[in-house]
């Protein structure tokens, strides 16, 4: 597998370079048509306002014949939430041949093709509703492969996780602009690569894996860091992609700390300024930053970085 450095840049989608976000290989856009619209109503003191709400839309999404799901999306990237999708839910393996991806907007769903017939019967008719943020849905049985995982065991670097939690804060996104969404960030070192937002957290990953997965990205020099909390599902996706850390400004389940040990994922949450906790792989924390050097940021500032 290749990291993003070693593909070439043809191959990778970036964002213009007048862009404010153009270091990112991806990364929010909150004028992009679609994803908000304006709606007037009246503020706590009666006086007219009008905010920048997000839409969100259904996308079914296709296995070649076999209709999979319908899930609830803000509706960019649809191609990368489907093979992310079905990626995490085991219904694409490694090496998976895709011959095709065909959406329509009208019809809004996604039609992912594979050279070879897949199984995947067992696996819609055992469906487990998780506590996702817009009703998430795992088939089949959500612990299975994870008895194979074997994720690298590499150091993380506190200066990493502070630059990465100003880097990302201050981007301009749907976040900071309309809120009511997730955001999931792959990074390498100090670095954000892809910044993917969706009405559910579950989403976001999916893009993120659907990404890796069409352009063959490595994951094992890889950190993923999200908004949302870190639940069983959330580590188990982590996992299951080969990304040994996973960070967040929320905070934790037991069942999720519980399955990051046992796979030996670095989980950190609660980040907040100079502020995290590690539940998880603390052994692999490098500590080569003073925390007192780092300047906390309140949300008026980032607001205004973003902007």
């Amino acid at each position: 597998m290749q990291s993003p450095a070693d593909l070439p840049p043809h191959d990778l989608p970036r964002n213009p370079p007048n862009d404010p976000a153009s270091d990112y290989l991806i990364a929010p856009d909150p004028a992009a048509n679609r994803l908000t619209r304006a709606v007037s109503g009246l503020d706590h003191e009666g006086r007219e306002v009008e905010i920048s709400v997000v839409e969100e839309r259904p996308l079914t999404i296709f296995l070649n014949r076999q209709e999979i799901v319908t899930a609830m999306t803000i509706g960019d990237y649809p191609e990368y939430l489907a093979i992310g999708f079905l990626r995490n839910q085991g219904m694409l393996a490694d090496g998976e041949r895709i011959t095709g991806v065909d959406y329509d907007e009208e019809l809004e769903t996604v039609v992912v093709r594979t050279a070879s017939q897949t199984t995947f019967e067992e696996k819609v008719q055992k469906k487990t509703r998780t506590s996702g943020c817009a009703v998430g849905t795992v088939f089949g049985d959500m612990m299975e492969g994870l008895e194979q995982v074997a994720l690298p065991q590499v150091e993380v670097r506190t200066s990493w996780l502070y630059a990465l939690a100003h880097r990302i804060n201050t981007t301009p996104s749907l976040y900071l602009s309309a809120g009511a969404i997730h955001g999931t960030v792959l990074c390498q070192r100090d670095r954000p690569l892809v910044y993917m937002e969706d009405v559910g957290r579950h989403n976001a990953v999916d893009k993120i894996a659907g990404w890796m997965f069409r352009h063959q990205v490595s994951a094992e020099d890889k950190i993923l860091y999200t908004t949302g909390r870190l639940t069983s599902e959330m580590v188990i996706k982590c996992a299951l992609m080969g990304i040994p850390v996973l960070a967040s400004r929320s905070g934790f389940t037991a069942w999720g700390v519980e399955i990051a040990r046992q796979v030996g994922l670095t989980c950190i949450g609660r980040m907040r300024g100079k502020r995290f906790v590690c539940l998880s792989g603390a052994e692999r924390l490098v500590r080569d930053m003073n925390p007192d050097d780092v300047v906390e940021e309140d949300r008026k500032s980032r607001r205004k970085s973003a902007e």
